[in-house]
């Protein structure tokens, strides 16, 4: 769940000793250390201040700010400290993917800091359950524990993977790891983190069904939050409670969930009083009108909207940013160049003008006929598009509706025989019209590419045929240019739909896979195999010009009756 910002900070500060690398400036040694440098620790610790404010906007401005001047400088301990500090921040305003990125950019500046290291790695495991990645969560929080070397981050590490199984519904894998815990004497000087896991391992016991044991630890660790004065953390408690007593005692529940509603409303945690809010939408229904349902859906729409206005916020400012170190360089070239030109003698200056003519004319042209070339590809492109598809909605959608046009006029549909059969022929239609949109819709080349690449061969799985996708050395899709991502998606869409039309095949395999240089995609199913004619019919003469345009390459091997198989071969 996403905690306040502040509970972040003090969670990073305090648990894994993430601290700021010690102050380098002083008096005595002002004169040794760049003015650039100064600037940027000016820029982190303003970074800090801002963050400690709730301003994360401005944070994240200094933090990146700071970054740039280090990354000149060549500080990887301020570097790494002001990229984990962007990654709360992004996490905090709910953009995991975005974190997941500045801490893999924080990664080689983080060397052999093991403070820097477990704080990263416990920034993953968060984004990673998040993002419900439960397998990669727990490999991020096992690290911690590997490098450890005081108690109370073992303790905290331990904690988390148990909150990680408690969402997988391990609850027994769960209790054996917090079990112990309180069996030792190390929480006893900490008051809090007792409390949050004797309330962690109450509610497993009660989801595990050792239902008096579960209660009991449950309301113990509630008791000493509130005897600590732990409002924060009562609101877990509080929780927890309200759905032990969910199918008990309706009004226990409520009066929980009603509590931990205020608590998280004063801390502005804006995930538990959307969780408190789900428990009491299932009691508060007056005169027809759910007031806890209309909060909730209030209030969901409201952070969607701050949390998506920060992650654009975020980006923007590390746009501008690179902008602004572009436009710097862009400048100083052209001062240096101004200061050759007026260097050079009268004569030079002709030539050189003569040449900036001659080169801009070639560029001119040049960029005037590959434009004109790739309108010329685009209209072809575009015509071969449209009259496939017009074919496809001749042959295969025209048809089917128009017969059943000619059953709804001829049949007589208060027969329930005769009405389930035209119901059954307009969801084939759907079906056929749903499946035509998603063939033609837009590819996403984003961070979803993969995942979208591989749903759309799956899509093609039914009772006749099987589709295993096979996954060698991985591929960085992220470093794979937009232009190649759309090629492979549409060729490989095209050997799925000539598979499906005219192969006959029932087991299908494609192999994704990378050496150094190159993408690897491996084609392959058992059908009738196609002959050269039937392959520069079926459009796949069309699938090898489009690998070619992207300077890839295409191969097919096939033989009648004996299967069909393709390779792609595409430069990284």
């Amino acid at each position: 769940m996403v905690r306040s910002p502040i509970f972040i900070l003090l969670f990073l500060l305090l648990i894994f000793s993430c601290q700021k690398p010690l102050n380098t400036v002083s008096v005595s040694s002002t004169k040794q250390v760049s003015p650039k440098k100064i600037q940027a620790q000016k820029f982190s610790t303003l970074a800090d201040s801002f963050y400690g404010n709730n301003k994360l906007d401005s944070a994240f401005y200094y933090y990146l700010k700071s970054t740039v001047l280090f990354k000149e400088e060549g500080s990887d301990t301020y570097i790494a400290y002001n990229l984990i500090a962007m990654a709360h921040i992004q996490q905090t305003s709910g953009d995991y993917y975005s974190s997941e990125e500045t801490l893999t950019e924080a990664l080689p500046y983080i060397n052999n800091e093991l403070q820097y290291r477990m704080a990263s790695n416990n920034l993953f495991g968060i984004a990673a359950q998040e993002l419900m990645n439960y397998d990669d969560a727990i490999i991020y929080f096992t690290s911690i524990l590997k490098t450890a070397n005081d108690s109370i981050s073992r303790v905290t590490a331990f904690n988390n993977i148990a909150t990680v199984y408690m969402e997988q519904k391990k609850y027994g894998k769960a209790i054996a790891l917090l079990k112990p815990i309180l069996k030792s004497n190390v929480l006893d000087t900490l008051p809090y983190k007792k409390a949050r896991i004797i309330d962690n391992l109450g509610f497993a016991y009660y989801k595990d069904n050792a239902i008096p044991k579960g209660l009991a630890l449950m309301n113990q660790g509630l008791a000493i939050r509130k005897k600590i004065n732990d409002s924060y953390g009562s609101i877990e408690s509080y929780l927890h409670l309200a759905d032990f007593y969910k199918d008990r005692d309706n009004q226990k529940s409520k009066e929980n969930a009603l509590q931990a509603y205020k608590v998280a409303t004063k801390y502005q945690s804006i995930d538990e009083r959307l969780e408190a809010l789900e428990l009491l939408m299932s009691y508060n229904l007056e005169k027809g009108v759910n007031n806890y349902a209309t909060l909730f859906i209030n209030l969901n729409d409201s952070i969607k909207k701050v949390r998506n206005n920060a992650t654009n916020q975020f980006a923007k400012i590390k746009y501008d940013s690179r902008e602004a170190t572009l436009k710097n360089i862009k400048y100083k070239e052209q001062r240096t160049e101004t200061l050759l030109q007026l260097e050079t003698q009268k004569n030079q200056k002709y030539l050189l003008s003569f040449g900036l003519v001659v080169l801009l004319g070639g560029i001119g042209f040049l960029i005037h006929y590959f434009r004109n070339k790739s309108k010329r590809e685009l209209l072809v492109a575009s015509y071969n598009t449209e009259t496939r598809i017009s074919k496809q909605l001749h042959d295969e959608l025209a048809n089917d509706v128009f017969y059943a046009m000619t059953f709804a006029e001829t049949q007589d549909l208060l027969n329930p025989i005769k009405k389930e059969t035209l119901l059954d022929n307009l969801d084939k239609i759907y079906i056929r019209t749903r499946d035509f949109s998603k063939e033609n819709s837009t590819i996403e080349t984003g961070e979803r590419f993969e995942h979208n690449l591989k749903q759309m061969l799956s899509n093609y799985k039914n009772d006749n045929v099987e589709v295993i996708i096979k996954n060698g050395n991985s591929i960085d899709w992220s470093k794979i240019e937009n232009e190649k991502k759309i090629a492979i998606q549409r060729v490989l869409q095209e050997l799925m739909v000539n598979m499906k039309k005219y192969s006959q095949a029932n087991f299908v395999i494609i192999g994704f896979d990378s050496d150094q240089n190159n993408v690897i995609i491996d084609y392959s199913d058992n059908g009738v195999g196609f002959t050269e004619k039937l392959i520069l019919k079926n459009g796949l003469q069309n699938a090898e010009n489009r690998i070619q345009a992207v300077k890839g390459t295409l191969m097919f091997d096939s033989q009648i009756n004996k299967g069909f198989k393709a390779k792609i071969l595409l430069p990284k």
